[in-house]
């Protein structure tokens, strides 16, 4: 392919490059697993060095448009989380695997979590479970109400969120004791005033407490708060939960061939929350806030987006927060705010009562729908009856026309928690999960395959295929 330079452009070359390759693949000009000139052969027809086209070729491949196939070049890949990528995110992090699947794996290797031997006590009998995460970029969705409305207690949430994607990735490898979590706060104290932070305080107590009511025993160990304002214009809310459990508790995620997939719903309300859930939980909320919220904010509040991101990828929707959101009973402030769902009251039943049923427990969070790709050995993952799609996935697709094979490796998409039993399981699961409330059902199974692989149905008759 020819590719016009304009050296009198101040737009750097390799940027020209990525530029005409993006927009060739957006308009179909070229089309999935069409194979790219050689790097020698694009850097000669144009004139310029090779450095620059491989640079710009990397930056692609990042962006999740081609990839690189050993010694035939770069091809074109669909372009899944091509929106998401553009701002800087990474759906499956696979850069980070590629380092972290190098270290060690623990006394569990395939467990959700990593798994080290008993450093804590030393029992060797018991195992240590740690793990750090937060409410993700959530918090400036609560930053920008706060802003417009000067109502701090919208904090109290973002508090839980950061809590929840801890603890309900804990579940996962079957944690049924005592839970230790501490929080950090990184703020911007001329954005954020104290008042920002005694409402993250009062909002981790309060839902610590909520949760020790349903029988999760789970603890503050404090935390720290950070003023950061050269790092973030805003708050970031982190925390790091701890835990010892005997090894012989241990949801191994040994999953296999002929297994049922049970769903737990991210919508609704269950009878420990306080208000109908939309089902948007912490992760995507990236791509849910720009593609949602209107350019208003961009101009009012420059400190809330990266300034490296494509000025038509920054706050591109049609919404401010106080709108009604397409076919839901939430505005859209309301529907993005909700509070992450934690199915630990759940599942510490589930625990309790079909401890050898369980085989394997996921958290759709990173990766969403196609988390279970990376547990599990030769297995083809199918999902064929899925939720239907909540009103505000539905709500950010349109919007912003994400495909939707993107939307399911960055959002839910209607639940949140995958358990994994054998077929005569399936309605005590059910059963068990309707007592507290939630709606749950066998969203798909799992078969034989040689390697690990994802087929998903949406309620659209649309097929999808993920490796």
């Amino acid at each position: 392919m020819k590719i016009n330079i304009d050296n009198s452009s101040p737009t750097a070359v390799f940027q020209q490059i990525i530029d005409s390759i993006h927009f060739a693949i957006n308009t179909g000009e070229l089309a999935y697993g069409e194979k790219l000139p050689s790097i020698r052969k694009l850097a000669s027809e144009n004139e310029i060095a090779t450095n620059t086209v491989a640079k710009a070729f990397r930056q692609l491949e990042f962006r999740g448009l081609v990839t690189a196939k050993d010694r035939s070049g770069y091809v074109v890949t669909a372009t899944m989380g091509g929106r998401y990528k553009e701002r800087g995110v990474s759906t499956d992090k696979s850069e980070v695997h590629s380092v972290v699947n190098c270290l060690d794996a623990g006394v569990m290797p395939g467990a959700f979590c990593k798994v080290t031997e008993d450093y804590l006590s030393g029992d060797p009998e018991k195992c240590n479970i740690i793990h750090a995460d937060g409410s993700g970029t959530k918090s400036i969705i609560a930053y920008l109400h706060y802003k417009e409305t000067g109502d701090a207690s919208v904090f109290h949430g973002i508090a839980q969120d950061s809590i929840v994607m801890n603890l309900d990735d804990l579940l996962c490898v079957g944690v049924n004791g005592r839970i230790l979590i501490s929080n950090t706060i990184n703020r911007n104290a001329l954005n954020c005033p104290g008042e920002v932070v005694a409402a993250l305080i009062e909002g981790s107590e309060s839902f610590i407490a909520q949760l020790r009511d349903q029988g999760v025993n789970i603890y503050s160990g404090g935390g720290e708060t950070a003023d950061v304002g050269d790092l973030t214009g805003s708050v970031v809310v982190d925390s790091c939960a701890v835990a010892i459990m005997k090894k012989k508790d241990m949801v191994r995620n040994e999953i296999t061939p002929d297994l049922a997939i049970v769903g737990l719903a991210s919508t609704g309300q269950s009878n420990y929350e306080t208000k109908e859930n939309s089902g948007i939980g912490s992760n995507g909320l990236t791509s849910a806030r720009h593609d949602l919220l209107s350019g208003y904010y961009a101009e009012k509040y420059p400190e809330t987006y990266d300034s490296n991101i494509k000025k038509d990828l920054v706050y591109c929707g049609p919404y401010k927060l106080g709108d009604d959101l397409p076919g839901s009973k939430f505005t859209v402030g309301e529907a993005l705010l909700c509070p992450t769902r934690s199915y630990a009251p759940v599942i510490y039943k589930l625990i309790q009562e079909m401890p050898q049923e369980i085989r394997g427990l996921i958290h759709c969070s990173g990766g969403a729908q196609t988390k279970c790709l990376k547990f599990g050995r030769n297995i083809h993952f199918v999902k064929h009856d899925l939720f239907d799609t909540p009103a505000v996935f539905s709500a950010i697709q349109s919007v912003s026309g994400t495909r939707w094979e993107e939307m399911y490796k960055v959002f839910n998409m209607g639940h949140r928690m995958e358990i994994f039993v054998p077929g005569p399981s399936v309605n005590k699961v059910i059963e068990i999960a309707s007592e507290f409330g939630i709606a749950a059902k066998q969203v798909g199974f799992t078969e034989a395959a040689e390697t690990n692989q994802l087929t998903l149905n949406n309620d659209a008759g649309d097929t999808f295929r993920y490796t």
